[in-house]
This record gives structure tokens, sequence and C-alpha cells, in this order.
């Protein structure tokens, strides 16, 4: 598993990491200043149109559109790259904003054939490992089951900038949940939390080197089998779950879906990643195409 592997040890901020998080800061301190119903599209609209394109974001999410469907017209391309920008600002907004995302979810219920087999889990002390992708909101339905009673961590890799990879992981543990670095360390506290019969989330669709290559719409990427790993280790419900935005970009629909069959590692992440090509399938645009999903794979 490559998460037992410690990245290099936090560097010193450069000037342009400084520069870069005290423009974020503004902007996000300017936008928590707006109503909730407009600081979310403003957001996006930021992504979309200045963040994105100078990022980079744009042009590498084009690219790999163009990568998966080459078949696609340019205009529908450019329309989902737009679209998955916009996601992509609006997701990281309302990260900042947890003390008013959660209260908004209270009329979200949550849909899908996997809640039985959750209750069934807790009833038994069993633990659960949830699934998902860079994808609409993935913290959704986390927080509609936390509403249930449920306690959930998460697993989650750290930004490059120091400087804003501390007031990013504040925001992550600001809605109650349990964040675990991507390090040995980390590892190391999310395997105890799971042996002990917790509920945790692991996002699986970024590159991982040490991963194996599974295709992904239709190109092998690299993946990671960390989370069927320690399902099988712990005997942990392995399921699937998404928040997917609504067509008006604030609500969303929550999506907890049957247990993945305990197999063997590699079947059941190819399992997983046939769950997220169907919702990617269904909602191109709110996968996050600005990734290097393909990186490193085998031809």
């Amino acid at each position: 598993m490559s998460e037992t592997s410690d990245p290099p040890s936090p560097r010193e901020g450069t000037l342009t990491d400084r520069a870069v998080d005290l423009a974020l800061r503004g902007l996000i301190g300017a936008a928590l200043a707006m109503p909730y119903d407009r600081r979310v599209p403003f957001f996006g609209a930021a992504a979309r149109r200045v963040a994105g394109p100078l990022a980079g974001y744009r042009r590498r999410a084009l690219a790999n559109l163009a990568l998966i469907h080459p078949d696609w017209p340019e205009a529908r391309r450019e329309a989902v790259a737009a679209e998955a920008l916009d996601n992509f600002g609006r997701l990281l907004i309302e990260i900042y904003s947890w003390r008013e995302f959660g209260p908004r979810l209270a009329g979200t219920q949550l849909t899908g054939e996997g809640w039985p087999h959750l209750e069934a889990a807790r009833a038994a002390g069993r633990p659960v490992i949830f699934v998902s992708g860079h994808f609409g909101n993935f913290d959704v339905p986390r927080q509609v089951l936390m509403r249930e009673g449920f306690q959930i961590g998460g697993f989650f890799r750290e930004m490059n900038n120091p400087y804003v990879n501390r007031h990013y992981v504040e925001n992550l543990k600001g809605p109650g949940g349990l964040p675990f670095p991507k390090s040995r360390r980390g590892l190391r506290d999310f395997i105890r939390h799971i042996g002990r019969g917790g509920m945790a989330t692991i996002l699986f669709d970024l590159h991982d080197g040490g991963g194996v290559p599974i295709s992904f719409l239709g190109r092998p990427a690299m993946t990671a089998t960390t989370a069927a790993d320690l399902a099988l280790r712990f005997d942990a419900a392995l399921m699937p779950y998404w928040g997917i935005r609504r067509p008006d970009g604030l609500t969303f629909d929550a999506v907890l879906e049957a247990p993945i069959p305990h197999s063997t590692p590699l079947a059941m992440m190819e399992e997983a990643t046939r769950r997220l090509e169907a919702q990617v399938a269904a909602h191109p645009g709110q996968w996050f195409w600005i990734h290097r999903r393909w990186k490193g794979a085998p031809a």
C-alpha cells in the first residue's frame, strides 16, 4: 500500500506559496462575508473564470477530456471543463462554510440500497469503509449520516502549499470529522480507528504510483487498493457513497450504494471504479477532470 510511505518532510513555504495563500485567504474572506446563496456561486465562477485558467486547471481538464472523449465536439468538452471548475470552486467554499453547510443539508435524505446494510453493520459493531471520489461534494453523505448519529473519519492528502494546508485541515476538522492525513502516522491512526469498529471514508480516485492499473473511463489509471485491503483485513463493509450536486448548484442528492462484495483487492477496486464511472457518465461535469488521473499508467 503506497499510503504506508511518508511524504517528504513538510517543506518551508516559498514566497510564492505565501502569496498564493494570502490571495486565497482574501478571496475566501470576501466570499464568507456574502450570504451563503451568493457565496457559493461566486466562488464557483471565480474558479471557472479566473483561478482555474490561471492555475492551469482548465488546460488540464481539457487535455483529460480530449484523452477520454476524443469523439466529443470541442464545445462539449469546454462546457464540461467549465462545469468541473465551477463545481471545484463551490466545493472548496462549502468546506470553509461548514458552520452553515451542515444545517443546509437538514432536508437531504439518504437514498440508495445501502441503508439496511449500514444499519446492520452498526448493530453488529462492524467497521465500515466508505469509498467515494472527487465528484460533486463528497462530504454530503457523511454530513447526512452524522445527522443520524454516525461518526465518520476521513483519509485525505494534504495540500502541497504548507500555508494553505494549515487552514484547509482546520476546516476539515470543523464539521466534527476525524481527518487522517496520508502519512505513516495518519494511516496508523486510521487503521486503529477501523480496528475498533469505526467508520471512515477513502477517496480512491487519485493517481497512486504504488497502486495497480485499473481501467477508468477506458484508460488504465494507477489505483490504490488500500480501501479493499483494509476491508478484508478487518471484515469491514466497503460501501460507495456520493454527493450529487443538483442543477441549482446549492442542493444535493445523497446516495449510499449496496456494499461491494468481498473478493480480491483488485476485483473490489475494479467494482468501486465501475460504480464511480457510472456517476461520471451521468454527471460528467461533477468529476474533477483537473486531476492528473492517468499519469504514469501503462498505455
